[in-house]
């Protein structure tokens, strides 16, 4: 079962309390930048997680300004869309809820349920979305850090993002021409413990680069578990498959 560090307490507990009730997620987001665009990620982590754990989910974004953009960079960085959080949260009664704001913020509405926070994000400005050939590399960049470390996206840190989702993108179609073979149950195990610690999606992706080094793993086992990881990272992993080497 997915644990949470809830903000409100400083605990660790459950994401939700009843793991096949419907359970409205919802964002705030304040402003339109790098943090706003991390708490976006976040919150489309915590869905993913939520719905691999068997968990029915919907999705809701408040924002008091910028909603249009958030809506457009959500959909750039393969985020799952949003509905309207002021149209529908009322109407939800006492639904199951989890809120996800930017660590120190004073969102509304965050009453009741957890609450997630998200450290701040700072470098490029949000609108770098619209240049990049790959919006997966500032994905991948955002995601390489725990939830509660702030970022800085230096010069650079996103072209180094994308080399190094690149370089895994082209070991993902290598090992896809090999016969498929099941994730291994230690490898699945390692994922699922990862992401279901408080969302370490850092120890996610050290796992992948630790099943690299493992010689015992078949090429077919590493593809279907990356295409596996993917499901939670949406980094498009197999987007490379089929092309000539």
């Amino acid at each position: 079962m997915l644990r949470i560090l809830d903000a409100k307490s400083g605990e660790t507990v459950p994401a939700v309390s009843a793991r096949r009730a419907l359970t409205r997620v919802q964002v705030h987001a304040s402003g339109y930048d790098l943090t706003a665009l991390r708490v976006l990620l976040t919150t489309d982590l915590l869905l993913r997680a939520l719905e691999l754990g068997g968990t029915p989910v919907l999705p809701l974004l408040t924002a008091d300004h910028h909603q249009a953009e958030l809506h457009a960079a959500a959909t750039t960085l393969g985020i799952r869309p949003f509905e309207d959080g002021r149209d529908l949260a009322a109407g939800l009664g006492e639904a199951q809820v989890v809120h996800v704001t930017a660590a120190g913020g004073t969102a509304r509405g965050t009453g009741t349920g957890v609450t997630v926070a998200v450290a701040p994000a700072d470098g490029p400005d949000a609108g770098v979305l619209g240049t990049l050939d790959d919006p997966a590399a500032l994905r991948l960049a955002l995601l390489d850090a725990p939830r509660g470390t702030a970022v800085h996206l230096g010069a650079g840190a996103l072209d180094a993002a994308g080399r190094r989702l690149g370089g895994l993108r082209r070991s993902v179609a290598h090992w896809a021409r090999s016969p498929s073979r099941p994730v291994p149950e230690k490898v699945r195990g390692r994922l699922r413990d990862a992401w279901e610690d408080d969302l370490d999606v850092p120890a996610v992706l050290g796992v992948l680069r630790w099943m690299e080094d493992q010689p015992e793993i078949p090429d077919g086992a590493r593809f279907e578990t990356c295409a596996y990881a993917d499901r939670l990272l949406a980094l498009d992993l197999t987007r490379d498959l089929g092309r000539a080497a």
